[in-house]
């Protein structure tokens, strides 16, 4: 099966792909292309690039940075990017605390936040998970007792993604221990500079230093800085995690990833084991991609798709896969050697193994896929 567009959205493919090749500094998208962590200042750099040319965050409303496309051209947006090696607008800002702003906040705090937030001028860190309410996000202990102008702010967050490039963070926090516990919960924002706030690394099992452990003691916040409605949190954070979810099928991203590992695969090919194996990818991908059209086609009013779940699930799955493929080909040496000094491996060998362990997170993140299965047993199957 073929995709077909409109002339008009292929020429919009063509307009995205002309941009994201030629105005994005070659060395951000090398550094993408060849699997190394980008510097704080690449991203902002990079993000303020999209911004001045209205590619930042499309799906805002209009009157603050968006485009009004379709689901279609955003897809077509998205997938362009990842194939150019371009770094995707910052998640926290652009599809998590942008959106919620922008639909919950007040004028004065859109006023304040939008812009900065569009354009990278304020870096945002995501205040969720708790080390004992992951998954079970709605059993979050962190407390916010209200004094006078101020909540007071006591607890621990964790898993903070790149909170050490944090600038605010958004957090929730409960504001009601004497209601269910959803009912009790509200949304703050949260200067990362604050007495009392302290961010603590988390090494991860690549090595990395990516997530972190956010604490509070006797934080201080103004009341205004509240976000919707006081105990209504809980709603607020369904919303940003729909969000979240927009995108999680990185489609251009694994077709570059499986692309680049044909070419490393070089007579390796020629063994049928593996051709069968780069070939079964192809197909689950060319059906990750038509399903990602058919939801950008049938989402409504900003409404996901129900087939939105078996995106994030074969599309995790499928980047997991193609990362297993490339360490494999990089062979057993690799395992030991994206440290190692002096090492004869090519970089892209030295750098499979940490990419393969980073990406087991992308199963969990967004939703763990078994809550994905449950969605779509319920929702598509009817089970």
């Amino acid at each position: 099966m073929q995709l077909e567009l409109s002339a008009e959205d292929q020429a919009f493919r063509e307009e995205m792909r002309t941009f994201f090749t030629t105005q994005v500094p070659q060395s951000i998208r090398d550094t993408v292309a060849n699997g190394r962590e980008l510097t704080k200042e690449q991203f902002v750099e990079n993000q303020r690039i999209l911004n001045a040319a209205g590619l930042a965050v499309p799906h805002w409303p209009e009157e603050w940075g968006g485009r009004g496309w379709s689901d279609l051209r955003r897809h077509l947006w998205l997938e362009e990017m990842q194939r150019a090696y371009v770094p995707a607008p910052l998640a926290f800002n652009a599809n998590m605390i942008g959106p919620v702003i922008a639909h919950f906040g007040t004028s004065s705090q859109k006023e304040r936040f939008l812009p900065a937030t569009a354009n990278l001028d304020i870096w945002w860190s995501q205040g969720f998970s708790e080390p004992d309410a992951g998954s079970d996000l709605a059993s979050l202990r962190t407390t916010a007792v209200r004094d006078g102008d101020h909540f007071v702010v006591n607890g621990q967050k964790t898993w903070t993604t790149l909170g050490q490039h944090g600038d605010w963070i958004f957090t929730l926090v409960r504001t009601d221990p004497d209601v269910k516990k959803q009912a009790g919960i509200s949304m703050l924002l949260i200067d990362m500079t604050s007495p009392g706030l302290e961010v603590r690394p988390i090494e991860l099992i690549d090595g990395s230093h990516e997530v972190n452990e956010v604490w509070f003691e006797d934080v201080r916040v103004p009341a205004d800085l509240l976000v919707g409605e006081l105990n209504g949190g809980w709603t607020i954070a369904k919303f940003l995690l729909g969000n979240e979810r927009v995108g999680v099928a990185p489609v251009g991203a694994i077709k570059r990833a499986l692309g680049r590992a044909k070419e490393l695969a070089g007579p390796l090919l020629d063994d049928p084991l593996t051709r069968a194996r780069v070939a079964g990818l192809e197909n689950e991908l060319l059906a990750l991609e038509l399903t990602a059209l058919r939801v950008a086609a049938h989402s409504s009013e900003g409404a996901p798709h129900p087939a939105s779940s078996v995106l994030k699930l074969k599309g995790t799955e499928l980047q997991q896969a193609v990362s297993e493929l490339v360490l494999d080909l990089a062979g057993p040496r690799a395992l030991g050697a994206a440290d190692a000094t002096g090492s004869d491996l090519p970089e892209w060998a030295r750098r499979s193994a940490p990419t393969y362990l980073n990406l087991r997170k992308a199963s969990i993140y967004g939703g763990s896929n078994e809550i994905q299965r449950q969605i779509i047993a319920r929702t598509i199957l009817g089970l």
